[in-house]
């Protein structure tokens, strides 16, 4: 059996109820050959795990970026959340070593495949809701996420505010913003880049940043920023 109080430490909680955790990590396969072992497999954890999870990164998306578009957290959540990223964290953690698997699963490589560790995971996440309450695991989930988090909304944001100021620029100007290059500085290994964003003719922003992407994404952000302080005025 696996041993609960090392996952703790690794998910940095303490149980008032272990017993839930172990739940968490039972695969249907372990019940069906162990069927008076344990009281059952995760997979009614999974699913309370999954809505718990969405909550959590909307509600982080939601705070955190204020300016974003019902249509761009929803894109970022799904990047978020999906098997792939979860089952990375999953591995990240040592959760596979974990999990309770029937001999025929374990042969074939349970511990480490994606829909069983993202489905654990869900499942852990679940248990320390029930067990401990919502702050607890969203300080969990923040943790576990931290990395994937930083990797998706950096991307995602990037491309939501050249979106979104071309929505805006399109709305109320009936024009598309113009990105233009206007200076390069630095060495080879640091350079910087100055990119002006220009609609019918008129300078919105300029944005720097180490690449072209960069600063365009900045220029973006700056010139939403002034229109809005326009339509606002």
């Amino acid at each position: 059996m696996s041993d609960a109080a090392a996952l703790q430490k690794v998910l940095g909680v303490t149980f008032r109820d272990p017993a839930l955790l172990e739940q968490a990590l039972v695969h249907s396969s372990y019940v069906n050959e162990n069927p008076t072992a344990v009281s059952g497999h995760n997979e009614r954890l999974e699913f309370l795990g999954d809505a718990v999870l969405d909550l959590i990164v909307a509600g982080k998306l939601y705070r955190e970026f204020p300016d974003l578009s019902e249509g761009a957290m929803t894109k970022l959540r799904a990047a978020l959340v999906t098997r792939d990223t979860l089952a990375r964290v999953a591995l990240g953690i040592g959760l596979g070593g974990f999990l309770y698997l029937g001999k025929g699963e374990e042969a074939s490589g349970g511990r480490n495949k994606p829909p069983n560790l993202a489905a654990a995971l869900e499942a852990v996440i679940a248990a320390i809701y029930l067990d401990l309450g919502e702050a607890a695991a969203t300080d969990v989930v923040s943790r576990l996420l931290a990395e994937e988090w930083l990797r998706v909304t950096r991307q995602g944001t990037a491309v939501d505010f050249k979106s979104r100021l071309q929505e805006v620029t399109q709305s109320r100007l009936q024009v598309t913003p113009v990105y233009r290059l206007v200076a390069e500085t630095g060495p080879d290994h640091d350079k910087r880049f100055t990119v002006k964003v220009m609609a019918a003719e008129k300078v919105l922003a300029t944005g720097t940043g180490k690449n072209k992407k960069t600063a365009e994404m900045e220029a973006a952000r700056q010139a939403l920023e002034g229109l809005e302080a326009d339509f606002t005025d």
